[in-house]
């Protein structure tokens, strides 16, 4: 047994010495981990071993990022390799953190040994060194040892915010666009992606886009493809990051056309002008670019020479007798020659006759055998000669029966009258007027038993049609001929008129109940023709000039403010005005004459309004409500909104066509809706661009409201088309004791420099008549196209041929000169027995000129919240905003909305101050139906639950 031990002593003592190797390396590495340490000596760098190769590591460990709280595995493989330990932030890892796989390599013999160990979050966390968490791999073989590259560990993140978001951009076609982007802080770092309308931008299929710098999306040269919503998108192994989104705008300016060819003179002999014109279509602007600068059309003077007709000159002296016996004589076309193309002289320019009174010889035969002949032609000549005579004379007589028949009936005419005598009057001439007035003290004429004292007169000069019922207080000095129902004019020569009191001396005139239609709609329904009595009313219950004013004390909570009878509103939005503030806010509207000087061609299209106080500030935009008088065409006006400075100057604030983000125009047929941020006078112009160009005239007939004598007064008015120049002439005729005849009617009356005509035609022939050429009036186009200056009215003066007749029918044609045609049917009886008086029902904005609270509009606030939230939120479909402004009909300067805190807060205000009068939800519940956005309608919604809403908003308000 000793033997056999010793035997197994000698044979075991290399296999002692490898089991002391190997267990002192698992000691060592044991006690190493047990002990945390770094110092590099818990296991030996190189250990003695038989001989071979140094490890290869066939993989070494990549960097990871840890994704919220999943670990991550690092991992490493090398061969030969006896062992592989991982070394993270220079300490060793436990053994039992280490996963080992042994394996192989058939095509060496070698072994290979690979190694994997899990790093977690909090273990990074807990790290805080001067740089990343890192891990490597120590793998150790019969050589010695090999360390694998650094592996660093780091968590991954990004940020919600981005560092700089894409600008919306309005720039030129062809110009340079460059949309910014700095995407959140991340690891690691994000990539930056675009899209265009929620598609994705490839740069590599359209070479004008570059979107390799620095995140930034460069476009080299703008197209019209190019307008849209922009946004930018980052992401990384963490998340998705998007932008907000920047609007792009490409707009084009306009450019202007070649000049067309110079137009013929307008004038065939004298001095003329002749035109020529362009357009701004080359190109048209677009996307609120530019409109051309500059003149469309240019006029310049010419001079046709006038053709000049040839004379004849005297006939020269008989030339010698010729061996024919007869002699000639000669005239030229000299005196003058025909010019310019002129006629030439009719007639023979060569005459001959006999010179030797029968004893010539002629054709070798003796004259006295050929006398016969020539005698019997000559006394053919002479009975043709004798019918043309006896014809003349007989041209004479009757027109001598014609002339002395004329001047007999103009005398049995001369005894009646009429206001207007000659056209001539409207045109710039002027007559002579003889007025006889009553003896001092009786001025009103209100006692018939005074008797006018026509002894003393007085002349004046001045044109027949007035253009204002105030000129003729003014010439008589006093109100002598007030109502124009008194005066009667009788004609006593083409140049004279002399103006007498008729003998009815007394004026009576009674008040009816009632009122006249008013507000802001701008034609009249369709009336039955028997049933007119609607229109023909007592005005005196209407308010004067003097009353054209309004106030109102607002809060937080908004409101409206209505001018009644002009068409004039104000709207101040919910929170315009800051919580615990409240304004006494005032609007007027200027009747007297406009301090707006129109320059050239420019024309004031609406009065002049004033909303205040100046000082106040408010925090959203209101709307200005301002009708205007233009037939709304962009080819054909330039309108413009003027704003009136504290120096009493007039500036521009913008064309209503125009891009601005200070204000906003919006053009409806009959009125201006302007969404301003500060209070002031404001007014519309309008620049003409073509003779095509239209105003809309309001027309109407009055008459005197009672009839005594056997005069009636007929009083034609031609007014701008807004209920503020409409309304002034109904406060005159209530002053005169007028009554309206017929429905007033729209008259379109063109800027092409032809003037208006306004005729009385069938007067029926045996009950009325009228001054013979006084009939027709022509009004030139200088005084129409400029009236909003003063209202323009011509009278005409009837007279009865008994006191039996009591009913008036006729018609009034109101037309311009190769333009547009008005009839106005007169059908009225002149007692005021015979009327019937009915009241008109005012419409509401006239009982109620301030409304304040949730009262005054027409959308609840609850959904006017849900609306704003929903649209106000960029979508990926594109249902925001911007569909809720085309659906509303506003597809321009969208740009100005942008600008705002809420989008569809102001679209909405804007919808307000369109829908005052009808309140439409119909139309805006089919808008929002149409987007997609809701399915219920809001015209559907009944007393109740507008009533609970607005109790529901008045709670979260403390009201």
């Amino acid at each position: 047994m000793g033997t056999a031990a010793a035997a197994g002593g000698g044979g075991g003592g290399g296999a002692r010495r490898w089991l002391r190797w190997l267990g002192l390396c698992l000691w060592a590495a044991g006690a190493a981990a047990a002990r945390g340490t770094d110092n590099g000596e818990a296991l030996p760098e190189s250990i003695p071993s038989a001989p071979g190769t140094l490890p290869h590591f066939i993989e070494e460990p990549d960097d990871a990022y840890i994704i919220k709280s999943n670990p991550i595995a690092l991992r490493c493989k090398a061969r030969p390799a006896m062992q592989i330990f991982f070394k993270c932030n220079g300490e060793w890892v436990h053994q039992n953190e280490h996963v080992s796989e042994e394996s192989l390599d058939e095509s060496s013999g070698l072994k290979v040994r690979e190694v994997f160990i899990n790093v977690t979050r909090q273990q990074v966390e807990d790290f805080h060194g001067p740089e990343d968490y890192w891990c490597q791999c120590v793998a150790w073989s019969h050589l010695g040892t090999s360390k694998s590259r650094k592996a660093s560990v780091r968590i991954a993140y990004l940020r919600k915010n981005f560092e700089q978001d894409p600008q919306g951009r309005e720039v030129p076609i062809e110009g340079m666009i460059v949309l910014h982007c700095r995407p959140p802080e991340g690891v690691p770092a994000a990539e930056v992606e675009w899209l265009k309308n929620e598609e994705p931008i490839d740069s590599d299929q359209d070479e004008n886009i570059d979107t390799r710098a620095d995140h930034n999306l460069i476009i080299r040269q703008a197209r019209l493809s190019d307008s849209g919503n922009y946004t930018c998108m980052a992401a990384n192994i963490v998340a998705k990051r998007r932008s907000l989104s920047a609007t792009v705008v490409v707009y084009v300016n306009g450019g202007w056309s070649s000049w067309t060819e110079w137009s013929a003179c307008n004038v065939r002999c004298g001095r003329g002008w002749q035109k020529r014109s362009r357009t701004c279509t080359n190109p048209a602007p677009l996307n609120g670019g530019a409109f051309c600068e500059g003149m469309s059309v240019q006029k310049i003077t010419c001079t046709s020479l006038c053709p000049v007709d040839g004379s004849w000159e005297v006939w020269s002296e008989w030339s010698v007798c010729s061996p024919e016996c007869e002699h000639l004589r000669v005239r030229e076309c000299t005196a003058p020659p025909p010019r310019n193309g002129g006629r030439f002289c009719e007639g023979l320019s060569q005459e001959s006759e006999n010179c030797t009174d029968g004893l010539c010889i002629l054709d070798k035969k003796p004259l006295h055998e050929i006398k016969p002949q020539r005698w019997s032609r000559r006394g053919i000549e002479n009975a043709s000669d004798i019918a043309l005579y006896s014809g003349l004379g007989a041209a004479v007589v009757a027109v001598a029966v014609l002339v002395i028949g004329v001047t007999l009936y103009r005398r049995s005419q001369s005894d009646y009258g009429v206001d207007v005598i000659d056209s001539s009057a409207l045109t710039g001439g002027f007559q002579t007027f003889n007025f006889k007035t009553v003896r001092q003290g009786n001025s009103l004429l209100l006692n018939s038993a005074m008797q006018p004292d026509l002894t003393v007169s007085r002349t004046y000069s001045g044109p027949i049609c007035l253009q204002d019922p105030l000129d003729k207080e003014l010439m008589t000095e006093s109100s002598l001929f007030n109502p124009l129902s008194d005066i009667k004019v009788k004609v006593q020569s083409s140049f004279m008129v002399s103006l007498g009191v008729s003998e009815r001396a007394e004026y009576h005139g009674k008040n009816h109940s009632g009122t006249f239609p008013h507000g802001n709609n701008r034609t009249f329904s369709t009336m039955h023709p028997r049933n007119k009595t609607p229109y023909i009313q007592n005005l005196s219950s209407l308010p004067t000039r003097t009353e054209l004013r309004t106030t109102g004390v607002f809060g937080h909570l908004g409101g409206r403010l209505v001018m009644p009878n002009t068409g004039v509103s104000l709207l101040i939005p919910h929170g315009a005005i800051p919580e615990e503030n409240s304004w006494e806010i005032y609007m007027s509207v200027n009747q007297g004459e406009p301090s707006l000087q129109s320059d050239g061609s420019e024309v004031l299209l609406s009065p002049e309004v004033t909303c205040g106080p100046p000082d106040m500030i408010v925090t959203t935009p209101f709307a200005l409500t301002i009708p205007h008088c233009a037939d709304v065409s962009s080819e054909h006006w330039n309108i413009h909104l003027k704003k009136r400075t504290q120096q009493g100057k007039w500036e521009e604030v913008m064309s209503v066509e125009d891009e601005s983000t200070s204000c906003y125009c919006l053009l409806d047929p009959f009125a201006c809706h302007v969404l301003l941020d500060s209070f002031g006078t404001y007014a519309l112009t309008g620049e003409p661009i073509t003779d095509c160009a239209v105003k809309q005239l309001k027309v109407a007939v009055f008459g005197c409201m009672s009839c005594n004598s056997l005069d009636y007064n007929l009083r034609v008015y031609c007014v701008d088309n807004t209920p503020c120049a409409f309304q002034e002439v109904v406060s005159d005729e209530r002053h005169q004791g007028g009554q309206l005849l017929e429905e007033p009617k729209l008259l379109h009356f063109k800027g092409n420099t032809f003037s208006l005509q306004i005729s009385v035609l069938d007067i029926p022939p045996f009950l009325w008549r009228i001054k013979p050429f006084t009939a027709c009036q022509e009004v030139p186009f200088s005084r129409v196209w400029c009236s909003n200056r003063q209202p323009l009215h011509c009278a005409f003066s009837l007279e009865r041929y008994t006191p039996t007749t009591t009913q008036l029918s006729c018609k009034i044609c109101i037309r311009q000169l190769k333009g547009h045609e008005q009839i106005l049917q007169v059908q009225t009886s002149i007692l005021e027995s015979e009327r019937e008086t009915i009241t008109f029902i005012a419409q509401e904005d006239s009982t109620f000129p301030a409304q304040t609270g949730p009262k005054a509009f027409k959308i609840p606030y609850s959904i006017r919240q849900r609306i704003c939230a929903t649209f106000d939120t960029p979508n990926a479909k594109g249902k925001d905003w911007q569909m809720l402004a085309q659906k509303n009909s506003i597809n321009r300067n969208l740009s100005y909305f942008a600008t705002q805190s809420s989008p569809s807060a102001v679209i909405l205000n804007l919808w307000e101050a369109r829908h005052q009068h009808d309140g439409d939800l119909d139309s805006l519940a089919c808008a929002l139906e149409e987007i997609g956005r809701t399915h219920t309608k809001l015209s559907n919604i009944t007393e109740s639950q507008l009533d609970e809403a607005d109790f529901n908003y008045s709670r979260q308000n403390g009201l």
